[in-house]
């Protein structure tokens, strides 16, 4: 298997030995507000290559953190007059929700960074020990970044501009301000803080990774995956303070899925193109995996453009999924399977993995499953046997092992509920003999853009 590194600015091979779980840390949301679709394809992608390394045959240990204190969710709490818990408690519940929506596998561990504060105290008083942090004249503890040589190295920027002590207290800021950033945080009035031997405050965002992550998977892991938004400041300052601290590689592998955008612009409240998982799902009458569907129809370390043509077009595509294996549940003739439906489902068996395999190529082993799937469709028209709907109903379950598009939950074609009743009007008619109206009623089904086939088992619906 092949990822793309970002550390290594390329693809390598992954190598590691499946008698050992594979160490991955995710970068976890800032429980301040919703998520955005824009945050919820990085989970989606996310999820995807667990999924794949589980698909071939690698155990995992996963961490995500849930960030419940920073700057964002003290500044939401100041302006709805809550209490911080209340705020960080709330949307984490609502981000929970999300990811079950979405099926995202959950991590073997989920650690909240108010509850893992004496790691983070234990990291920075190594650092300070060692000479990589300082205490400034307010208190607070921040890391010197011309003291680690490798400053730089994942966004591949160069630094030798830089003014030795100046410094950024934000979690958050632009490549032109790279600085000393804050490892802890001196107390502040109307702020929660900790005791420390080096002063009461609070962590800083950066530390938090870093400490939750080597708790649970040791000083070295074997992916770090985040959005690739957070390559700099936050991991750039992740690798400084870890590998300071250890002497140690951080990450083996960077993995980090690119940018959504909304009709060609970045998502942004001022533009008014600001959509949760919920807004898509009341606005364009998708279900959840329908935005899944969507995500694995791109690449992703390729920019997505959202649009209210995508979105449908990836619901139909799932919908046609769906209405397959459901006629293949259908299918009651006993006999052996055809050779050409057998070799058809090894080839795209073979060649799904091989997508796969290849940096996460979603495009492609949709590709092939939609080569397989016209496959399918020619066996249907030929007459399929029982034997040969139980393979493709094989592979279809198989591949959803990493796809997670619910392919195999009911067995049942979902449809829109108007054409739901014009079925059932149609089957009424065909008991009746009404010829006349059974093909007006096909006819109108047909306008709303799904094919009726009369079968011994009954009305088989496909969308088209």
């Amino acid at each position: 298997m092949k990822l793309y590194n970002t550390l290594a600015k390329q693809k390598e091979d992954f190598q590691k030995e499946k008698t050992n779980p594979v160490k991955i840390y995710i970068c976890g949301p800032t429980v301040y507000n919703s998520a955005h679709i824009g945050n919820l394809r990085t989970y989606v992608n996310e999820d995807l290559l667990r999924r794949t390394l589980e698909f071939l045959g690698y155990q995992i240990n996963e961490v995500m953190n849930i960030t419940d204190i920073d700057d964002k969710i003290i500044k939401a709490a100041n302006e709805n007059k809550s209490e911080i818990s209340e705020i960080s408690e709330k949307y984490t519940k609502l981000f929970l929700k999300d990811l079950e929506a979405i099926n995202f596998e959950l991590p073997e561990h989920m650690p909240r960074a108010t509850k893992e504060i004496d790691s983070m105290i234990t990291l920075v008083s190594d650092l300070l020990d060692k000479g990589f942090a300082y205490k400034s004249e307010d208190g607070s503890i921040y890391f010197s970044i011309v003291k680690f040589a490798e400053y730089g190295k994942l966004a591949n920027l160069d630094f030798k501009g830089l003014k030795e002590g100046a410094r950024v207290d934000q979690d958050e800021y632009d490549k032109e301000n790279a600085q000393d950033f804050v490892l802890w945080k001196a107390k502040k009035e109307g702020e929660p803080s900790w005791e420390a031997p080096f002063g009461e405050g609070r962590p800083g965002w950066h530390i938090e990774c870093s400490a939750m992550s080597m708790r649970y998977l040791g000083e070295t892991m074997d992916i770090h995956a985040g959005a690739v938004d957070l390559v700099f400041p936050h991991h750039e300052n992740e690798i400084a303070q870890s590998e300071a601290s250890t002497g140690k590689p951080f990450a083996k592998l960077w993995f980090h899925p690119e940018h959504m955008m909304i009709n060609g612009a970045k998502m942004s409240k001022s533009l008014h193109n600001f959509y949760t998982l919920d807004d898509i799902v009341a606005k364009f009458q998708v279900e959840p995996l329908d935005f899944r569907m969507l995500c694995l129809m791109s690449h992703y370390r390729e920019k997505m453009n959202f649009t209210d043509a995508s979105i449908v077009q990836a619901r139909n595509t799932r919908q046609k999924l769906l209405m397959t294996v459901a006629e293949l549940k259908g299918i009651k003739y006993s006999e052996d399977s055809t050779s050409s439906l057998v070799v058809a489902t090894k080839n795209a068996e073979k060649d799904f993995v091989a997508a796969l395999e290849d940096d996460l190529n979603t495009p492609k082993a949709l590709a092939a499953l939609f080569v397989y799937l016209k496959e399918v469709n020619k066996s249907f028209v030929q007459g399929m046997t029982k034997s040969d709907a139980d393979v493709a109903l094989h592979f279809f379950q198989n591949v959803d092992r990493v796809l997670a598009l619910d392919l195999d939950e009911s067995g049942i074609v979902t449809t829109p509920a108007k054409v739901g009743s014009l079925l059932e009007k149609r089957e009424i008619a065909r008991e009746s003999k009404d010829f006349a109206a059974s093909d007006e009623l096909r006819a109108k089904i047909l306008a709303l853009g799904f094919e009726v086939e009369d079968t011994k088992d009954g009305q088989k619906i496909r969308k088209i």
